[in-house]
């Protein structure tokens, strides 16, 4: 846990961003300011997430999951992230799934590779092993 209340702070590079983002070109903020935004954002948080884990704590688990968010959002009235929340989890989810496809694509393409390899060394080793008998049955004719 936080040892100070300000530790459960959001990072200020990050509010900052958010806020640039959220303001036309050329308006400024305040650090007061900045600082408010930042703990509001802290404390709206924090309360999201000890609703969600309400919800997880009702269906007897410890680990939060997405349908406890979106759940803990509707329960504190803000449907209205709803939409772009559930929108933004489907994108998460098809990044993830590409990016899981994607390594298996790449596994399946090592495997295959190190097959390769360890059949050319099999082979290199059958051809040293023909080589030394060649060698041996000419010496054995030899003599």
């Amino acid at each position: 846990m936080a040892e100070r209340p300000e530790d459960l702070n959001l990072p200020n590079a990050v509010i900052t961003r958010i806020i640039k983002e959220a303001l036309p070109d050329g308006v400024n903020i305040s650090k007061e300011a900045r600082s408010a935004i930042s703990r509001a954002a802290s404390v709206f948080v924090l309360y999201a997430t000890s609703c969600a884990n309400n919800f997880a704590m009702k269906g007897k688990r410890k680990t939060l999951n997405a349908s406890d968010v979106l759940s803990a959002m509707e329960e504190m009235e803000f449907q209205r992230f709803l939409g772009p929340l559930k929108e933004s989890l489907e994108v998460y989810r098809r990044e993830q799934k590409g990016k899981k496809e994607a390594r298996k694509d790449k596994d399946k393409k090592t495997d295959s590779e190190e097959q390769d390899k360890s059949r050319e060394e099999e082979n290199d080793d059958d051809d040293e092993r023909m080589e030394e008998e060649e060698q041996n049955d000419e010496e054995e004719v030899d003599n």
